[in-house]
């Protein structure tokens, strides 16, 4: 996937370092990411969400804040504002050269500053916050033996995840003045709440203020036992995939595509994330889908696995046959459900198998049959079944042709 690396004014004038993390294909939609106090664009989270944000479709743009990382301006000089104002720049310039972001998601700190800058963003239909604090005040508590020393002298050096900072009093004043309960109350857009519950720099309580202040639609998912900075790379595509499938209730992920009449089929491309150990993007024509593994096999358990897809085709197959032959025949079929399961066997357990050494594929599918159906129809139906062309091509000759790519 293509990360597209420039620089934009902030509203103070400074150069902004930013990243948009792109999808293969045409973008669903286009996100807005804030990281946490200290942290900056390249962060573990912030790369690895938006990455595997991409890898379902969303493009997302991240940002270093004035004073941070590669972007421009003295980080004393910022306030919590500065960040708001940082974020309705870059959402300015989303809107200026792609298209505004429908999706607003901040880490920490971000999370309270999307939720302050969500009101300047009207194109943003839902916002997402990842162990925020329901009071932007709360970061002085990360160095509050200094608090004193910022009062009297104006500025101080503190040190924030092993890393020194100077702080101002302007902060502290700033920080003091935001009513962020106000904004959530009055936020008018669909939000989603992620926290740890055994977070120990911004606590579980933090979530149940803003969860409370916070109208319908709104949603809560406990990261279990993720670290504040949701490092593990697990809980990064877990956080992704999570916030990739509540997004796509309230943001238009339909992107316009050319259109065809054509029924030949489509690429098919698979892509790895390197997101866990397996993670997998699947671009099908507009369509994007994420493969995995379980946890048990070394996986996130983000996505189906390859024989779970394999026995997705077997399964919509079954059902979409059956259902042309039922409208042509004007059965009364109202609905097929089909339960599959793949499993391995001894051949010489199959009486009906040629191969009668080792280990054998095989695929159990169970149909139900809901409608006024006779049983020659059901029948008749089951028969059916065994005809669709997924079953004709597992059941056939198979020829795979693999080259390397040019």
């Amino acid at each position: 996937m293509p990360t597209e690396r420039f620089q934009f004014e902030s509203a103070a004038g400074h150069q902004l370092a930013a990243a948009l993390d792109l999808p293969d294909g045409t973008p669903q939609a286009y996100a807005l990411f804030a990281h946490c106090f200290s942290c900056g664009k390249d962060s573990h989270a912030s790369r690895r969400i938006a990455m595997a944000l991409a890898a379902q479709g969303i493009a997302v743009l991240r940002f270093d804040f004035t004073g941070l990382g590669s972007s421009e301006g003295e980080f004393a000089n910022t306030t919590f504002s500065s960040n708001v104002a940082d974020l309705v720049r870059a959402a300015a310039h989303l809107r200026e050269t792609r298209a505004a972001p429908a999706l607003l998601i901040g880490h920490s700190l971000g999370g309270a500053a999307v939720l302050a800058a969500a009101a300047e963003i009207p194109e943003a239909r839902a916002v997402v916050t990842i162990s925020a604090p329901s009071d932007p005040a709360h970061i002085t508590g990360q160095f509050k033996d200094q608090v004193a020393n910022i009062r009297a002298n104006g500025t101080a050096e503190v040190s924030l995840a092993g890393r020194p900072f100077r702080i101002s009093s302007a902060l502290l004043d700033d920080v003091a003045e935001h009513r962020l309960m106000d904004k959530i109350t009055h936020l008018h857009k669909a939000l989603l709440i992620m926290h740890s519950p055994v977070d120990d720099t911004v606590g579980i309580d933090n979530a149940t203020r803003i969860f409370v202040a916070a109208r319908h639609p709104k949603s809560f998912v406990s990261l279990d036992h993720a670290d504040h900075l949701v490092s593990d790379r697990k809980d990064a595509g877990y956080v992704a995939g999570v916030i990739a499938a509540w997004a796509s209730r309230y943001v238009d992920a339909s992107a316009p595509q050319p259109a065809t009449d054509s029924i030949a089929p489509r690429e098919v491309v698979v892509r790895e994330t390197r997101v866990g150990k397996f993670q997998q993007t699947v671009a099908i024509g507009p369509h994007h889908l994420i493969a995995d593994e379980p946890v048990a096999a070394g996986g996130n358990d983000t996505g189906p696995g390859p024989y779970d897809f394999l026995l997705t085709g077997l399964g919509a197959c079954t059902s979409m046959t059956m259902r042309l032959y039922a409208d042509r025949k004007a059965l009364p079929l109202d609905r097929v459900t089909v339960t599959l399961r793949h499993s391995k066997i001894y051949a010489k357990d199959c009486a009906d198998c040629e191969t009668k050494e080792g280990m054998i594929d095989q695929m159990e599918r169970v149909i139900a049959m809901d409608g006024a159906l006779d049983e020659a129809q059901r029948a008749k139906l089951m028969e059916i079944a065994d005809k669709c062309p997924v079953h004709r091509t597992l059941t056939s000759e198979v020829r795979i042709v693999t080259r390397r790519a040019e």
